[in-house]
């Protein structure tokens, strides 16, 4: 097992080029399987849930790894359409292989998946959506059974803007006969990057970003390279540790567009925020005062992924600021640990207060879930001494190399053995 150890205190300086974007290449690598041919992806990050998406795709038959710095896939040899339990536990967003499946195959096996305990998070949506495209759900001894002999395609309306549910449902649609329109869809940037490279292999999918999609199903497919867009929560992370711990940074290849709600919270709080084309700017003293209300929200607003690492920036803020978690139950997980540094953060239901105190100090800690062990890299810069951080397995899913990153801007943080 492995630690990641900070010396606090150290202002950040310097400019980061941002990681290839986790929850845009997890749907991406899915939608692999759509053609049975090769596909190579650029600017994918390394991470351990890519990692368990390459051992997915393996066990059903395909090839995948990485030549140098692009990961190549190729679906050809693909022979099975069942993801054992082992597998589909490593990672929530494992359900996303079950549209692609079934529209390559018509038929899937797999068990509920895994991933970080965040409260319920039903995929009760991604069903409803594959059921109205014609296809046969049951379940047995824990395990799904989907059978689709012949999918149609018909006008779907979700019940809330799933990211996951939309993602399943325009996959699936790939593989249905005639047009599907899913309304109420999901607008993140990452669902717009999954249209550009399916769109890139040969499928008719528009709309991707709005909350109307079209997909006109059974078109033919070619190879395709594909580069992932840049990843909104990394630059969020890193926007936010400079703003806790003082210091300026330009973060170089990410829109600005995507992050309008973090900057905006880090603008009240004190930061200065620029943004051009492929940049943010940020500057910060590291004396933070109250962001007000933070609520979250599905795209446009303030994403449930930057409220753990926002919350972070603004512990030594002066006066409260209030986060209203509005997408997961039991996001608040964290919070034990940054109070064990000396934070005051009292929590009701889905309102979290952070009050700002003088000093934070450094503690041993250990993430609980990937954004909640983010969060403790932020406090760690900005609090007096040595923050020991554990199980950062967690971290690991969905940062590429944290350690090097906040190195690069001079912070003093290793990653150690135990």
């Amino acid at each position: 097992m492995s630690h990641i150890t900070i010396q606090g205190g150290r202002r950040l300086e310097g400019a980061l080029t941002v990681q290839g974007a986790k929850n845009s290449v997890l749907p991406i690598l899915a939608a692999t399987i759509l053609h049975p041919g090769r596909t190579v992806l650029r600017g994918c990050p390394r991470l351990s849930d890519v990692e368990a998406s390459i051992r997915i795709l393996r066990h059903l038959g395909c090839l995948a790894g990485w030549e140098g710095e692009e990961l190549v896939v190729d679906t050809g040899p693909m022979s099975r359409g069942d993801i054992p339990d082992h597998l589909m536990r490593e990672m929530r967003s494992s359900v996303i292989f079950l549209g692609a499946i079934l529209a390559r195959l018509g038929w899937a096996e797999m068990s509920y998946p895994g991933g970080c305990e965040l409260g319920p998070r039903p995929i009760d949506l991604h069903l409803a959506a594959l059921r109205q495209l014609g296809a046969e759900l049951k379940e047995e001894g824990g395990r799904l059974l989907c059978g689709a002999r012949r999918m149609t395609g018909r006008e779907i309306a979700l019940s809330l803007p799933s990211v996951g549910a939309t993602e399943n449902a325009i996959l699936a649609a790939c593989g249905a006969e005639g047009e599907t329109i899913l309304f109420n869809a999901a607008r993140e940037p990452e669902i717009a990057d999954l249209q550009d490279f399916l769109c890139a292999m040969g499928c008719k999918v528009r709309g991707a970003g709005s909350s109307t999609v079209c997909v006109m199903g059974r078109q033919s497919t070619h190879d395709a390279v594909h580069t992932v867009m840049p990843d909104r929560i990394a630059a969020a992370t890193y926007l936010s540790a400079v703003a806790a711990a003082g210091g300026q940074v330009e973060l170089l290849g990410i829109d600005y567009r995507h992050l309008s709600t973090v900057t905006a919270a880090l603008h009240a709080a004190g930061c200065q925020v620029t943004g051009g084309e492929g940049r943010i700017s940020l500057r910060s003293d590291g004396a933070l005062r109250s962001a007000g209300t933070v609520r979250t929200a599905p795209y446009p607003g303030f994403p449930t992924d930057a409220q753990a690492v926002v919350m972070a920036a603004l512990l030594r803020s002066q006066g409260a600021t209030v986060f209203v978690e509005n997408i997961f139950e039991n996001r608040y997980r964290h919070v034990d640990e940054l109070r064990r540094m000396g934070a005051d953060i009292s929590v009701a239901d889905r309102v979290a207060v952070v009050t700002g105190v003088p000093r934070l100090f450094g503690a041993d800690v250990r993430a609980t879930d990937l954004r909640g062990g983010a969060a403790l890299l932020v406090a760690g810069l900005a609090a007096r001494g040595t923050t020991r951080i554990g199980d950062i397995y967690h971290i690991q899913r969905g940062y590429a190399d944290p350690v090097g990153d906040l190195r690069a801007l001079g912070a003093e943080i290793s990653l150690e053995e135990d």
